[in-house]
Parts: structure tokens; sequence; C-alpha cells
């Protein structure tokens, strides 16, 4: 628990620092007058769209926990998909892997057999996103390098996970090295549970899933935008290039490692709504990215630290902890 406090606090230091970085940067007087002319009901509608994001996204968590038998109650396992929010600013979210420990704490469930989940999220979530991108990339000419890389390495992957007749044998491999051994069966574990949840149908089904939920972070982008259209400044996005400006910085955020993409996805959202004159002030550009990021990374956390505190404050433990074979 203090493990997981300090890398909140962490999260939040870095966030901060980002953000004192951008105010600087973009001049805290035009970004205060920025938001002064701002319509604060996108911010509004923005949070909402992000909630319904989340909604598709434990649709697509409980698909995965299905596809490899484990069935909770609907309650506790919505609880859990959220708590794992609390662990957004972890390098590419792998941190939300708490949800397998939560199942293991609450229902018994090895963690070994459910943390393939949480790679299997972020893997249909990327293709999402590339899905929504690659709309753009044609006609903006930014991002086709990490658009190209991110996804190779993720055919890569899945290509990889779907031979059996190659991963097994190096399993089984494994068993003769005297300190890969103990870890063998619960690799194995893990390999059988991404094998099925990367089955082609499984794996067409939750992405389509994705590339919807994902666009409707991106619609909450495009309003926060448009919602500086009050301050005299000239505004030109629409849902294409916004689509693709949200897209493309948050591949570029995930592929960069940094906790969150913190900073990286940050002056990449500036840079995109400027460059392609989006946004015709480096002020307004700034103050819609810190929105953009406030109503989708950030209160993602803050979802994350209350269902984690409900959890643990409120979810009978039917099982105690138990040591990973």
């Amino acid at each position: 628990m203090k493990n997981l406090e300090r890398k909140i606090i962490y999260g939040v230091l870095c966030g901060a620092a980002v953000y004192a970085v951008v105010a600087i940067y973009a001049d805290v007087s035009a970004l205060t007058g920025a938001l002064a002319g701002y319509a604060w009901w996108t911010f509004a509608a923005a949070i909402g769209l992000t909630c319904i994001n989340y909604a598709l996204r434990f649709a697509k968590w409980e698909l995965f926990l299905r596809r490899i038998g484990v069935v909770v109650p609907m309650g506790r396992s919505a609880l859990i998909f959220l708590a794992g929010f609390v662990m957004s600013i972890t390098p590419g979210k792998l941190g939300e892997v708490l949800k397998s420990f939560l199942l293991r704490q609450s229902d018994g469930v090895p963690a070994a057999q459910t943390a393939p989940v949480v790679l299997a999220e972020r893997i249909t979530d990327l293709l999402a996103l590339i899905v929504l991108a690659a709309t753009g990339v044609g006609t903006y000419q930014y991002g086709a390098v990490a658009l190209v890389v991110t996804s190779a390495v993720l055919v890569a992957g899945i290509v990889f996970a779907s031979l059996p007749g190659v991963v097994r044998p190096l399993l089984k491999l494994g068993e003769k090295v005297p300190v890969v051994s103990k870890v063998v069966p619960m690799l194995t574990e893990a390999y059988e549970s991404t094998r099925r949840l990367l089955s082609p149908a499984l794996l067409l089904a939750t992405t389509a899933l994705s590339v919807l939920s994902w666009g409707m972070e991106a619609l909450a982008f495009v309003l926060i935008v448009r919602g500086f259209e009050g301050t005299g400044v000239p505004i030109d996005i629409d849902m294409a290039g916004g689509t693709f400006a949200y897209a493309i910085t948050t591949i570029i955020g995930a592929v960069s490692f940094l906790p969150g993409g913190l900073g990286v996805t940050e002056a990449g959202m500036i840079t995109v709504l400027q460059t392609f004159g989006m946004v015709g002030d480096e002020a307004v550009a700034s103050a819609a990215t810190i929105l953009t990021r406030l109503a989708t990374l950030w209160w993602a956390v803050v979802c994350g630290v209350v269902a984690f505190f409900i959890f643990q404050r409120f979810v009978p433990k039917d099982y105690k902890p138990q040591t990973e074979p």
C-alpha cells in the first residue's frame, strides 16, 4: 500500500512539473487569459465522454475475463477494473496489472492467469489508436515512423503468441534452466491465457470496441479545443483532424514508455495543434492540452484512487493472498 502511495505521489509530482513547464512555455498570464474565455461546459462534456470510454473498456475487460473462464460479480469486477486506473501513470499503463492482484485478493484467481488480460487490453488499445491515427497520417505527414514501428512490434508479438508450436518448446526448454525452471509453470499459464485472448475473432471484436471507446476520448479532445472558440483565437479543428492529433500523440506517449507518457504526449499535442493550424495561439494550444490531460489521464487516476479505496475498505476478502507457483 505504501509503495502504491509513493508511485501515485511520484506521478502527481511529475505531472505538476510537466504542467509548470507548459505554463512557463506558454506564458502564465497568456494561459490564464485563455482559460478566462473558455467554455467550461465542453470540459464537463469531455469528462462524460471519457466515462463512456471507461464503460466500453470495461465491457472489453469482461469479454477477456470470460474468455479465460474468470467470472466474478459484475459490481466487484467494475470496482477492480476502475481501481486499476490508479496505475495509469506507470510506463505503458502496465502497472494496471494491479487488477490481477486485486482479483487474486478478492476471488482467489491466480494473477498469472489474469495478468495477460492487462497485456491484451494494452494491445487492443494500441491497435485501435493506430487505426484512428492512420486515417490522418497521409494528410498530415506526422508520426508515420512511430506508427510503423508500433504496428510492426504489435503484429510480431501477436504472431509469436499465436504459434504454440514455437512457444511451448521454448517453455519446455526453460524447465532445464535452474533459475528459469521455477517460473516456467507461471509463464506457461500466462502464455496459454494470452494465446486464448489473442484469438482472431476475439482480437477483432475487442479492437473494434477499443476504436469506439478511444473515439470517445478523441471527441472529448475536439470539444475541449473548440471550447476556446470564444477567446478570439483562430480555431480550425474538425473530427478527422482532432482524432488524428489525439491518437498519434497518445501513441507517441505510450511508446516513449514514460509514466503516463508525461511530457511527451503534452509536447506532441501542443506541436500538432499549432503546426497544422488547428489552434492559432500557443497559450490556447497549451491550455487545451492541459485540460485534455486532466479530462483523460488525471480523471482516470482520480477514479482509480476512489475505486481502490472502496475496494480496500468494503470488498470482502474471500481468499488470502497466495504465493504464485
